[in-house]
């Protein structure tokens, strides 16, 4: 798995029900530790009280927008990397531009590009804290 023994923490934020189960199964099964959430405030309260190596969430969510969240995010926890995901073309054009260095995955992906992505993030992290 990866090259310390740490377990990766990835905050979801993700409105869908079925769709959040569902990523955060697949993640688990990918080695990390998920904490899911169903709404960007209720992903405050954890970004305040623990470290997350990522956040990932859906950028179209009631209450508090992904890419308020990930504003947010940087204020409490700056190490934190940001992932996108999101099924609305515009929205992605948003994000990219408010939030440059956050990745952006459009749905519908499969489980595997998920993975992947997920793991480029935290190698890149690896490769620039070295």
């Amino acid at each position: 798995m990866n090259e310390n023994m740490y377990t990766r923490r990835i905050l979801l934020a993700e409105d869908e029900d079925a769709m959040r189960a569902y990523l955060a199964r697949a993640l688990e099964n990918a080695g990390y530790e998920v904490a899911a959430v169903d709404r960007g405030t209720a992903a405050l309260p954890l970004l305040e009280g623990s470290h997350f190596d990522l956040l990932l969430s859906d950028i179209v969510m009631p209450e508090m927008d992904g890419i308020e969240l990930a504003q947010r995010c940087a204020e409490l926890s700056p190490r934190t990397k940001v992932m996108f995901i999101t099924g609305f073309a515009a929205v992605t054009l948003k994000a990219s531009r408010e939030q440059p260095q956050a990745k952006v995955l459009s749905k519908p992906f499969h489980l595997k590009d998920l993975v992947l992505e997920v793991e480029r993030v935290f190698e890149e992290q690896a490769i620039a804290t070295r």
